[in-house]
């Protein structure tokens, strides 16, 4: 049996000369989505936690009826958890729609949303790549992601055919974090999603 000849990790500098390409593929053209169009961090955080592990296209109408009818923190947080999960049946991962209505009234009760991303994800439900994406989406800070669609991308740029674990997926969150280093960290974390996600 003959072995692939290894080929060596991307370094930082790879992940930042992407990202400079990524920023430039995307601004030619990319999938027009709802959420794309705001910087409520509101909107972006339900867009993000739908999103988990579910396709596009099957958010789509969820999030437009879960804004008809809860429009912001205020409206969620004195929402029942039985309302949300039935704005959420059908999406699946209910845990997820679960963290909502703390969540919601942890920022309401600290006066208002934190802008890192080590501050939100101490919010309930909220994990590193959900902050990161808060954190660069809405409110422009350097923060890296590591949703699926991201690993994915990585995992073909260091040409690893495995789950990404332990050290591997250091590496993964490595060239993340030199990616939106690289600046605008808003458009290369969505770069790097939509290019997954393709």
């Amino acid at each position: 049996m003959t072995r692939r000849p290894s080929r060596p990790m991307a370094c930082r500098a790879d992940a930042r000369a992407i990202a400079r390409l990524l920023r430039s593929w995307y601004a030619k053209g990319h999938r027009a989505l709802p959420w794309r169009d705001t910087r409520d961090p509101y909107a972006i955080w339900i867009s993000e936690v739908m999103l988990q592990q579910t396709q596009v296209a099957k958010v789509l109408p969820y999030y437009g009826r879960f804004l008809a009818r809860l429009p912001d923190l205020e409206s969620l947080a004195s929402a029942s958890e039985a309302q949300v999960l039935k704005l959420w049946e059908g999406l699946g991962y209910y845990r997820r729609a679960r963290y909502l209505i703390p969540a919601a009234r942890a920022v309401l009760a600290s006066g208002g949303w934190p802008r890192e991303a080590a501050a939100l994800s101490r919010l309930p439900g909220i994990g590193r790549t959900t902050a990161g994406a808060l954190a660069s989406i809405a409110f422009g800070q350097i923060a890296p992601i590591l949703d699926g669609n991201v690993k994915r991308v990585w995992s073909r740029v260091i040409a690893l055919d495995a789950v990404p674990t332990g050290k591997v997926l250091d590496r993964l969150w490595a060239l993340s974090e030199a990616a939106v280093g690289a600046g605008d960290a808003a458009t290369v974390n969505q770069a790097l999603m939509e290019l997954g996600a393709m």
